[in-house]
Protein backbone atom coordinates (compact mmCIF):
# COMPACT_ATOMS: atom_id res chain seq x y z
CA UNK A 1 0.00 0.00 0.00
CA UNK A 2 1.56 3.02 -1.41
CA UNK A 3 1.47 6.74 1.13
CA UNK A 4 -1.52 7.96 -0.35
CA UNK A 5 -3.67 4.53 0.21
CA UNK A 6 -2.11 4.29 3.92
CA UNK A 7 -3.70 8.10 4.82
CA UNK A 8 -7.19 7.85 2.79
CA UNK A 9 -7.50 4.42 4.85
CA UNK A 10 -6.06 6.44 8.06
CA UNK A 11 -8.31 9.17 7.23
CA UNK A 12 -11.70 7.14 6.83
CA UNK A 13 -11.67 4.85 10.16
CA UNK A 14 -10.80 7.71 12.27
CA UNK A 15 -13.79 9.37 10.43
CA UNK A 16 -15.94 5.89 11.63
CA UNK A 17 -14.38 5.37 14.97
CA UNK A 18 -15.76 9.56 15.72
CA UNK A 19 -19.04 8.22 14.44
CA UNK A 20 -19.06 5.21 16.49
CA UNK A 21 -18.04 7.01 19.95
CA UNK A 22 -20.66 9.95 19.04
CA UNK A 23 -23.47 7.07 18.44
CA UNK A 24 -22.81 5.33 22.07
CA UNK A 25 -22.87 8.92 23.58
CA UNK A 26 -26.53 9.81 22.14
CA UNK A 27 -28.45 6.16 23.04
CA UNK A 28 -28.83 4.41 26.25
CA UNK A 29 -28.64 1.26 25.66
CA UNK A 30 -30.29 -1.15 28.16
CA UNK A 31 -27.75 -3.92 28.17
CA UNK A 32 -24.23 -3.52 28.09
CA UNK A 33 -22.54 -3.45 24.88
CA UNK A 34 -20.96 -5.39 23.18
CA UNK A 35 -17.14 -4.63 21.83
CA UNK A 36 -16.80 -5.28 17.93
CA UNK A 37 -15.08 -8.62 17.73
CA UNK A 38 -16.73 -10.06 20.96
CA UNK A 39 -20.61 -11.21 20.03
CA UNK A 40 -21.24 -8.31 17.23
CA UNK A 41 -19.74 -7.65 13.89
CA UNK A 42 -17.55 -4.56 13.19
CA UNK A 43 -18.09 -3.33 9.25
CA UNK A 44 -16.14 -0.68 7.15
CA UNK A 45 -13.00 0.72 7.52
CA UNK A 46 -13.35 0.70 11.56
CA UNK A 47 -13.93 -3.36 10.77
CA UNK A 48 -10.25 -3.55 9.15
CA UNK A 49 -8.57 -1.39 12.00
CA UNK A 50 -10.26 -3.72 14.62
CA UNK A 51 -8.59 -6.65 12.33
CA UNK A 52 -5.28 -4.77 12.07
CA UNK A 53 -5.06 -4.36 16.15
CA UNK A 54 -5.93 -8.09 16.77
CA UNK A 55 -3.03 -8.76 14.45
CA UNK A 56 -4.98 -10.20 11.20
CA UNK A 57 -2.34 -8.39 8.94
CA UNK A 58 -2.61 -5.02 6.73
CA UNK A 59 -5.70 -3.84 5.06
CA UNK A 60 -5.90 -5.05 1.12
CA UNK A 61 -4.73 -2.62 -1.44
CA UNK A 62 -7.52 -3.79 -4.00
CA UNK A 63 -10.42 -6.18 -4.49
CA UNK A 64 -8.56 -9.18 -4.30
CA UNK A 65 -9.54 -12.84 -6.07
CA UNK A 66 -10.92 -16.28 -4.83
CA UNK A 67 -7.96 -17.54 -4.19
CA UNK A 68 -6.08 -14.15 -2.73
CA UNK A 69 -9.04 -14.18 0.05
CA UNK A 70 -8.35 -17.96 0.69
CA UNK A 71 -4.93 -17.13 1.01
CA UNK A 72 -5.24 -14.11 3.58
CA UNK A 73 -8.03 -16.10 4.86
CA UNK A 74 -4.92 -18.80 6.39
CA UNK A 75 -3.08 -16.02 6.88
CA UNK A 76 -5.17 -13.92 9.08
CA UNK A 77 -5.69 -17.26 11.20
CA UNK A 78 -1.88 -17.91 11.53
CA UNK A 79 -0.38 -15.89 14.35
CA UNK A 80 1.30 -12.79 13.32
CA UNK A 81 5.04 -13.48 12.16
CA UNK A 82 7.52 -10.76 14.00
CA UNK A 83 9.95 -10.10 10.78
CA UNK A 84 8.75 -8.62 7.38
CA UNK A 85 5.69 -7.47 8.64
CA UNK A 86 7.02 -4.07 8.21
CA UNK A 87 4.32 -1.47 7.27
CA UNK A 88 1.65 -3.74 9.16
CA UNK A 89 3.57 -3.04 12.21
CA UNK A 90 3.83 0.91 11.44
CA UNK A 91 0.27 1.10 10.45
CA UNK A 92 -0.58 -0.80 14.02
CA UNK A 93 1.52 1.77 16.11
CA UNK A 94 -0.51 4.54 14.30
CA UNK A 95 -3.94 3.48 15.15
CA UNK A 96 -2.89 2.68 18.80
CA UNK A 97 -1.41 6.46 18.44
CA UNK A 98 -4.89 7.07 17.28
CA UNK A 99 -7.19 5.87 19.63
CA UNK A 100 -5.50 7.46 22.82
CA UNK A 101 -5.85 10.75 20.79
CA UNK A 102 -9.81 9.79 20.66
CA UNK A 103 -9.71 9.11 24.35
CA UNK A 104 -7.80 12.14 25.31
CA UNK A 105 -5.14 9.70 27.08
CA UNK A 106 -1.07 10.69 26.87
CA UNK A 107 1.10 8.17 25.44
CA UNK A 108 4.26 8.28 27.31
CA UNK A 109 5.63 5.06 26.72
CA UNK A 110 8.27 6.85 24.03
CA UNK A 111 10.13 4.56 21.94
CA UNK A 112 14.16 5.81 22.96
CA UNK A 113 17.24 3.84 23.83
CA UNK A 114 17.66 3.22 27.30
CA UNK A 115 20.98 5.27 27.42
CA UNK A 116 19.64 8.12 25.15
CA UNK A 117 16.84 9.09 28.19
CA UNK A 118 19.04 8.52 30.60
CA UNK A 119 21.19 11.10 29.10
CA UNK A 120 18.27 13.16 28.78
CA UNK A 121 17.30 12.89 32.48
CA UNK A 122 20.59 13.84 33.76
CA UNK A 123 19.96 17.30 33.27
CA UNK A 124 17.32 17.13 35.86
CA UNK A 125 17.74 18.35 39.15
CA UNK A 126 16.20 15.92 42.25
CA UNK A 127 13.03 17.93 42.31
CA UNK A 128 12.32 17.28 38.64
CA UNK A 129 13.39 13.28 39.09
CA UNK A 130 10.76 13.59 41.58
CA UNK A 131 8.14 14.67 39.34
CA UNK A 132 9.37 12.42 36.61
CA UNK A 133 8.72 9.26 38.72
CA UNK A 134 5.05 10.02 39.03
CA UNK A 135 4.57 10.06 35.25
CA UNK A 136 4.75 6.54 34.39
CA UNK A 137 6.35 3.20 35.16
CA UNK A 138 8.68 3.55 32.63
CA UNK A 139 9.55 7.33 33.65
CA UNK A 140 10.03 5.83 37.06
CA UNK A 141 12.46 3.24 35.77
CA UNK A 142 14.63 5.61 34.49
CA UNK A 143 14.04 8.63 36.85
CA UNK A 144 15.37 6.23 39.77
CA UNK A 145 18.63 4.70 38.14
CA UNK A 146 21.43 4.76 39.84
CA UNK A 147 23.48 6.70 37.72
CA UNK A 148 21.73 9.56 37.25
CA UNK A 149 21.26 9.77 41.89
CA UNK A 150 25.11 8.99 42.13
CA UNK A 151 25.73 12.07 40.24
CA UNK A 152 23.46 14.05 41.95
CA UNK A 153 25.44 12.85 45.09
CA UNK A 154 28.76 14.07 43.26
CA UNK A 155 27.63 17.29 42.25
CA UNK A 156 26.57 18.04 45.86
CA UNK A 157 29.66 16.72 47.43
CA UNK A 158 28.34 13.47 48.96
CA UNK A 159 30.78 11.02 49.33
CA UNK A 160 33.31 12.36 46.70
CA UNK A 161 35.51 9.05 46.73
CA UNK A 162 33.23 6.85 46.43
CA UNK A 163 32.49 4.94 42.87
CA UNK A 164 29.17 3.66 41.81
CA UNK A 165 29.26 -0.11 42.83
CA UNK A 166 29.63 1.00 46.84
CA UNK A 167 25.70 1.14 47.38
CA UNK A 168 23.20 -0.50 46.07
CA UNK A 169 20.89 2.49 46.22
CA UNK A 170 22.00 5.60 45.21
CA UNK A 171 18.97 7.66 46.09
CA UNK A 172 18.57 6.42 49.55
CA UNK A 173 22.10 7.61 49.88
CA UNK A 174 21.12 10.40 48.73
CA UNK A 175 18.49 10.91 51.15
CA UNK A 176 20.20 9.79 54.05
CA UNK A 177 23.04 12.28 53.21
CA UNK A 178 20.64 15.30 52.97
CA UNK A 179 19.06 14.39 56.09
CA UNK A 180 22.13 14.59 57.64
CA UNK A 181 23.09 17.76 56.01
CA UNK A 182 19.81 19.09 57.31
CA UNK A 183 20.88 17.85 60.97
CA UNK A 184 24.47 19.11 60.85
CA UNK A 185 22.86 22.89 60.14
CA UNK A 186 19.80 23.01 62.88
CA UNK A 187 23.00 21.79 64.91
CA UNK A 188 25.02 24.41 64.29
CA UNK A 189 21.91 27.38 64.75
CA UNK A 190 20.70 25.55 67.58
CA UNK A 191 24.32 25.40 69.67
CA UNK A 192 23.82 21.70 70.20
CA UNK A 193 27.13 19.43 69.89
CA UNK A 194 29.58 18.51 72.43
CA UNK A 195 32.91 20.52 73.53
CA UNK A 196 36.18 19.14 74.02
CA UNK A 197 39.69 20.63 75.17
CA UNK A 198 42.90 19.33 73.20
CA UNK A 199 45.03 18.60 76.40
CA UNK A 200 47.52 20.72 77.05
CA UNK A 201 51.45 21.05 77.71
CA UNK A 202 52.59 20.89 81.31
CA UNK A 203 54.32 24.16 82.38
CA UNK A 204 54.10 26.03 78.50
CA UNK A 205 52.07 28.79 77.44
CA UNK A 206 50.39 27.75 74.19
CA UNK A 207 52.07 30.41 71.28
CA UNK A 208 50.41 29.30 68.01
CA UNK A 209 47.67 27.05 66.58
CA UNK A 210 46.99 26.05 62.65
CA UNK A 211 44.79 23.51 61.79
CA UNK A 212 44.19 21.39 57.89
CA UNK A 213 41.17 19.23 57.29
CA UNK A 214 40.66 17.77 61.22
CA UNK A 215 44.18 18.11 62.17
CA UNK A 216 45.69 20.03 64.79
CA UNK A 217 49.18 21.24 65.42
CA UNK A 218 49.96 23.73 68.67
CA UNK A 219 53.30 25.35 69.45
CA UNK A 220 53.86 25.98 73.32
CA UNK A 221 56.72 28.09 75.27
CA UNK A 222 58.73 25.20 76.05
CA UNK A 223 59.56 24.82 72.31
CA UNK A 224 57.63 21.69 72.41
CA UNK A 225 55.03 21.29 68.86
CA UNK A 226 52.44 18.65 69.00
CA UNK A 227 50.00 17.38 66.68
CA UNK A 228 46.14 16.36 67.35
CA UNK A 229 43.80 14.42 64.87
CA UNK A 230 40.51 15.28 65.79
CA UNK A 231 38.73 13.23 62.71
CA UNK A 232 39.92 9.90 65.06
CA UNK A 233 39.94 11.96 68.53
CA UNK A 234 43.34 10.75 68.45
CA UNK A 235 44.11 12.29 72.00
CA UNK A 236 47.37 10.61 72.06
CA UNK A 237 49.19 13.88 70.49
CA UNK A 238 52.97 12.75 69.17
CA UNK A 239 55.56 15.73 69.84
CA UNK A 240 57.77 16.64 66.85
CA UNK A 241 61.22 16.58 67.38
CA UNK A 242 63.16 19.94 67.46
CA UNK A 243 67.13 18.71 67.36
CA UNK A 244 67.36 21.55 69.85
CA UNK A 245 70.49 20.90 72.33
CA UNK A 246 69.40 21.44 75.96
CA UNK A 247 71.92 24.26 77.55
CA UNK A 248 72.63 24.21 80.96
CA UNK A 249 68.99 25.87 81.84
CA UNK A 250 67.34 23.21 79.82
CA UNK A 251 65.48 26.29 78.09
CA UNK A 252 64.57 25.96 74.49
CA UNK A 253 63.31 28.86 72.28
CA UNK A 254 59.70 29.66 72.02
CA UNK A 255 57.66 28.51 69.35
CA UNK A 256 56.46 31.45 67.06
CA UNK A 257 54.56 29.86 64.55
CA UNK A 258 53.23 26.98 62.98
CA UNK A 259 51.23 25.50 60.28
CA UNK A 260 50.64 22.18 58.70
CA UNK A 261 49.10 20.92 55.43
CA UNK A 262 47.92 17.19 54.18
CA UNK A 263 51.83 16.75 54.22
CA UNK A 264 54.02 18.74 55.63
CA UNK A 265 54.08 20.38 59.30
CA UNK A 266 56.34 23.78 59.97
CA UNK A 267 57.38 25.84 63.17
CA UNK A 268 59.39 28.62 63.64
CA UNK A 269 60.97 29.70 66.63
CA UNK A 270 62.16 32.67 68.38
CA UNK A 271 65.91 32.49 67.70
CA UNK A 272 64.56 32.84 63.75
CA UNK A 273 65.30 28.75 63.06
CA UNK A 274 62.46 26.77 60.77
CA UNK A 275 61.86 23.67 61.14
CA UNK A 276 60.25 21.48 58.30
CA UNK A 277 58.65 18.28 59.14
CA UNK A 278 57.66 15.25 56.70
CA UNK A 279 54.16 13.61 58.45
CA UNK A 280 54.25 10.92 56.48
CA UNK A 281 58.27 9.95 57.17
CA UNK A 282 58.66 10.44 61.03
CA UNK A 283 58.77 12.97 63.55
CA UNK A 284 62.23 14.48 62.75
CA UNK A 285 62.69 17.64 60.56
CA UNK A 286 63.16 16.96 57.33
CA UNK A 287 64.83 20.78 56.76
CA UNK A 288 66.05 23.09 59.03
CA UNK A 289 66.61 26.89 57.76
CA UNK A 290 67.55 29.91 59.49
CA UNK A 291 66.99 33.82 59.42
CA UNK A 292 69.65 36.38 61.08
CA UNK A 293 66.71 38.08 62.57
CA UNK A 294 62.98 36.94 64.81
CA UNK A 295 60.93 35.25 61.95
CA UNK A 296 57.86 37.56 61.90
CA UNK A 297 55.18 35.64 59.89
CA UNK A 298 55.17 32.12 58.11
CA UNK A 299 52.99 30.56 55.96
CA UNK A 300 52.43 27.09 54.27
CA UNK A 301 50.44 25.71 50.99
CA UNK A 302 47.00 24.59 51.03
CA UNK A 303 48.04 21.68 48.94
CA UNK A 304 51.96 21.56 47.74
CA UNK A 305 55.08 21.79 49.59
CA UNK A 306 55.90 25.81 49.42
CA UNK A 307 57.17 27.50 52.66
CA UNK A 308 56.83 30.95 52.66
CA UNK A 309 58.62 33.22 55.59
CA UNK A 310 58.98 36.96 56.76
CA UNK A 311 62.14 38.20 58.77
CA UNK A 312 62.88 41.64 59.05
CA UNK A 313 62.13 42.98 56.24
CA UNK A 314 63.02 40.03 54.01
CA UNK A 315 60.21 37.64 52.35
CA UNK A 316 62.03 34.17 51.73
CA UNK A 317 60.04 31.53 49.73
CA UNK A 318 61.29 27.86 49.87
CA UNK A 319 60.60 24.68 48.07
CA UNK A 320 61.98 21.50 47.01
CA UNK A 321 63.75 20.30 43.93
CA UNK A 322 62.92 17.31 42.11
CA UNK A 323 65.73 15.40 44.25
CA UNK A 324 63.66 16.84 47.39
CA UNK A 325 66.63 18.89 48.37
CA UNK A 326 64.66 22.23 49.79
CA UNK A 327 65.88 25.27 47.97
CA UNK A 328 64.99 29.22 48.13
CA UNK A 329 63.28 29.91 45.30
CA UNK A 330 62.65 33.66 45.82
CA UNK A 331 63.38 36.32 48.04
CA UNK A 332 61.39 39.69 48.27
CA UNK A 333 62.51 43.06 50.22
CA UNK A 334 59.73 44.88 51.65
CA UNK A 335 59.11 48.46 52.64
CA UNK A 336 57.46 47.64 56.31
CA UNK A 337 57.73 44.82 58.98
CA UNK A 338 55.47 41.79 57.44
CA UNK A 339 52.64 40.96 60.12
CA UNK A 340 50.74 38.08 57.80
CA UNK A 341 51.44 36.22 55.05
CA UNK A 342 49.74 33.87 53.05
CA UNK A 343 50.64 31.61 49.51
CA UNK A 344 47.94 31.39 46.79
CA UNK A 345 46.89 28.14 45.86
CA UNK A 346 47.33 26.72 42.39
CA UNK A 347 50.17 28.76 41.59
CA UNK A 348 51.88 25.07 39.74
CA UNK A 349 55.88 26.35 39.28
CA UNK A 350 55.91 29.62 40.44
CA UNK A 351 54.84 30.30 43.93
CA UNK A 352 52.71 33.56 44.55
CA UNK A 353 52.43 35.19 48.87
CA UNK A 354 50.09 37.69 49.64
CA UNK A 355 51.71 40.39 52.39
CA UNK A 356 49.94 42.10 55.12
CA UNK A 357 52.45 44.77 56.02
CA UNK A 358 50.66 47.45 58.49
CA UNK A 359 48.40 49.65 56.26
CA UNK A 360 50.23 48.28 52.98
CA UNK A 361 49.26 44.78 50.96
CA UNK A 362 52.29 43.27 48.66
CA UNK A 363 51.89 40.47 46.32
CA UNK A 364 54.86 38.71 45.84
CA UNK A 365 55.35 36.69 42.59
CA UNK A 366 58.78 34.95 42.09
CA UNK A 367 60.71 36.50 40.00
CA UNK A 368 59.44 39.79 40.13
CA UNK A 369 59.93 42.47 42.39
CA UNK A 370 57.07 43.45 45.43
CA UNK A 371 54.05 45.31 44.04
CA UNK A 372 51.51 46.93 46.40
CA UNK A 373 48.35 45.64 45.63
CA UNK A 374 46.67 47.70 48.26
CA UNK A 375 46.57 50.18 50.62
CA UNK A 376 43.98 51.09 53.85
CA UNK A 377 45.29 54.66 54.42
CA UNK A 378 46.46 54.11 58.04
CA UNK A 379 44.31 51.71 59.00
CA UNK A 380 46.27 48.09 60.03
CA UNK A 381 45.20 44.56 58.43
CA UNK A 382 44.49 42.71 61.48
CA UNK A 383 44.12 39.62 59.22
CA UNK A 384 44.64 37.81 56.12
CA UNK A 385 43.54 35.31 53.99
CA UNK A 386 43.46 34.63 50.01
CA UNK A 387 42.11 32.29 47.23
CA UNK A 388 42.94 31.78 43.92
CA UNK A 389 41.88 35.08 42.63
CA UNK A 390 40.83 37.05 45.54
CA UNK A 391 42.75 38.24 48.21
CA UNK A 392 40.58 39.57 51.72
CA UNK A 393 42.20 40.95 54.85
CA UNK A 394 40.26 42.47 57.98
CA UNK A 395 40.76 46.39 59.61
CA UNK A 396 41.02 46.59 63.43
CA UNK A 397 39.02 49.29 62.89
CA UNK A 398 35.97 47.47 60.97
CA UNK A 399 34.22 44.81 61.98
CA UNK A 400 30.30 44.21 62.89
CA UNK A 401 28.47 47.05 63.68
CA UNK A 402 25.86 46.07 66.10
CA UNK A 403 26.93 43.80 68.96
CA UNK A 404 30.63 42.46 67.39
CA UNK A 405 33.71 42.29 68.29
CA UNK A 406 34.91 45.47 70.03
CA UNK A 407 38.46 45.59 69.95
CA UNK A 408 38.39 43.87 66.51
CA UNK A 409 38.70 40.36 64.37
CA UNK A 410 41.31 38.49 65.01
CA UNK A 411 39.92 35.38 62.96
CA UNK A 412 37.21 34.81 60.29
CA UNK A 413 35.90 32.29 58.10
CA UNK A 414 32.59 31.40 56.33
CA UNK A 415 30.80 29.22 54.03
CA UNK A 416 27.80 29.71 51.87
CA UNK A 417 25.35 30.52 54.92
CA UNK A 418 27.62 31.46 58.09
CA UNK A 419 30.07 32.90 59.17
CA UNK A 420 32.55 32.30 62.47
CA UNK A 421 34.39 35.13 63.94
CA UNK A 422 36.59 35.49 66.53
CA UNK A 423 37.79 39.06 68.06
CA UNK A 424 40.89 40.48 70.21
CA UNK A 425 38.36 40.35 73.54
CA UNK A 426 37.95 36.37 73.27
CA UNK A 427 34.65 35.89 72.20
CA UNK A 428 33.66 33.70 69.40
CA UNK A 429 30.73 34.81 67.35
CA UNK A 430 28.59 32.63 64.85
CA UNK A 431 26.38 34.71 62.28
CA UNK A 432 23.80 33.77 59.62
CA UNK A 433 25.18 36.22 57.13
CA UNK A 434 21.62 35.31 54.97
CA UNK A 435 19.69 36.45 58.13
CA UNK A 436 22.19 39.48 59.37
CA UNK A 437 21.90 38.11 62.81
CA UNK A 438 23.73 36.34 64.95
CA UNK A 439 23.05 32.66 66.00
CA UNK A 440 25.29 31.94 69.14
CA UNK A 441 28.88 33.18 71.04
CA UNK A 442 31.62 31.64 73.65
CA UNK A 443 33.44 33.52 75.15
CA UNK A 444 37.30 32.77 76.51
CA UNK A 445 39.64 34.78 78.75
CA UNK A 446 42.52 35.29 75.54
CA UNK A 447 42.48 36.46 72.03
CA UNK A 448 41.32 34.11 69.36
CA UNK A 449 43.85 33.49 67.18
CA UNK A 450 42.56 30.43 64.62
CA UNK A 451 39.54 29.45 63.84
CA UNK A 452 38.93 26.70 61.12
CA UNK A 453 35.63 24.44 60.57
CA UNK A 454 34.20 22.13 58.60
CA UNK A 455 30.33 21.02 58.02
CA UNK A 456 30.45 19.07 61.20
CA UNK A 457 33.50 20.22 63.51
CA UNK A 458 34.78 23.79 64.68
CA UNK A 459 38.31 24.48 66.00
CA UNK A 460 39.42 27.71 68.30
CA UNK A 461 42.42 28.50 69.60
CA UNK A 462 42.64 31.46 72.49
CA UNK A 463 45.94 32.32 72.67
CA UNK A 464 47.20 34.51 75.78
CA UNK A 465 49.11 38.07 75.45
CA UNK A 466 51.44 37.47 77.66
CA UNK A 467 53.70 34.15 77.27
CA UNK A 468 55.03 34.26 80.99
CA UNK A 469 54.86 30.52 82.81
CA UNK A 470 53.18 30.25 85.79
CA UNK A 471 53.68 27.96 88.71
CA UNK A 472 51.72 25.03 88.37
CA UNK A 473 52.10 24.90 92.52
CA UNK A 474 48.73 27.08 92.08
CA UNK A 475 46.02 26.20 94.72
CA UNK A 476 43.40 27.61 92.06
CA UNK A 477 44.56 24.89 89.57
CA UNK A 478 41.79 26.86 86.81
CA UNK A 479 43.13 29.87 87.81
CA UNK A 480 46.14 28.67 86.02
CA UNK A 481 44.59 27.01 83.63
CA UNK A 482 43.21 30.55 82.04
CA UNK A 483 46.56 31.75 81.39
CA UNK A 484 48.07 29.04 79.29
CA UNK A 485 45.67 29.35 76.73
CA UNK A 486 43.17 26.75 75.35
CA UNK A 487 42.55 24.97 72.38
CA UNK A 488 38.65 23.75 71.63
CA UNK A 489 37.36 21.50 69.39
CA UNK A 490 33.87 21.23 68.68
CA UNK A 491 31.65 18.28 67.28
CA UNK A 492 27.94 18.84 66.03
CA UNK A 493 27.57 15.19 64.41
CA UNK A 494 25.17 14.26 67.42
CA UNK A 495 24.35 10.90 65.84
CA UNK A 496 28.23 10.08 65.50
CA UNK A 497 28.87 10.65 69.18
CA UNK A 498 29.94 8.19 72.28
CA UNK A 499 32.02 8.68 75.20
CA UNK A 500 34.54 7.26 73.60
CA UNK A 501 34.65 9.89 71.17
CA UNK A 502 35.65 12.66 73.88
CA UNK A 503 39.35 13.00 74.71
CA UNK A 504 40.19 12.21 78.04
CA UNK A 505 41.21 15.42 79.41
CA UNK A 506 37.09 16.21 79.25
CA UNK A 507 36.24 13.08 80.94
CA UNK A 508 35.55 14.04 85.20
CA UNK A 509 36.23 11.75 87.53
CA UNK A 510 32.39 12.15 89.09
CA UNK A 511 30.17 10.06 87.47
CA UNK A 512 27.79 13.00 85.68
CA UNK A 513 29.43 12.48 82.11
CA UNK A 514 25.56 13.34 80.36
CA UNK A 515 26.80 16.89 80.15
CA UNK A 516 29.51 16.05 77.54
CA UNK A 517 26.25 15.72 74.61
CA UNK A 518 24.53 19.09 76.01
CA UNK A 519 24.30 22.53 74.59
CA UNK A 520 27.65 24.06 74.53
CA UNK A 521 26.26 26.46 76.64
CA UNK A 522 26.98 24.45 79.59
CA UNK A 523 30.21 24.58 81.34
CA UNK A 524 33.02 23.13 80.28
CA UNK A 525 33.65 19.75 82.10
CA UNK A 526 36.02 19.82 84.61
CA UNK A 527 39.66 18.08 84.42
CA UNK A 528 40.75 14.79 85.62
CA UNK A 529 43.27 15.58 88.38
Amino acid sequence: MDDHSLDEFRQRWQEELAQAQALRKRRRPRRPEVAPGHGEQASGYLALAQGLLEGAGRPPEARATRAERRDSASRSRSPPAREGTGGGEQLVDQLIRDLNEMDDVPFFDIQLPYELAINIFQYLDRRDLGRCAQVSKTWKVIAEDEVLWYRLCQQDGHLPESSISDYSCWKLIFQECRAKEHMLRTNWKNRKGAVSELEHVADAVLCDVHSHDGVVIAGYTSGDVRVWDTRTWDYMAPFLDSEYEEDESGMQPYVSFVRINSSLAVAAYEDGFLNIWDLKTGKHPAHRFGHEARVQALALGQEDATVATASAFDVVMLRPNEEGCWQVAAEFEVQKLVDYLELVPDTERHPVAVAAAGDLVYLLKADDSARTLHSVYGQPATCLNVSATQAAFGVKSLGWVHEGNKLGVSAVQMDDWKIVSGGEEGLVSVWDYRMNQKLWEVHSRHPVRHIAFDSHSLITAHVPYERVVRSTDLDDFATHRRHRGLVHAYEFAVDQLALQSVLPLCRPSCDTTAGHDCDLALAFPCDGI
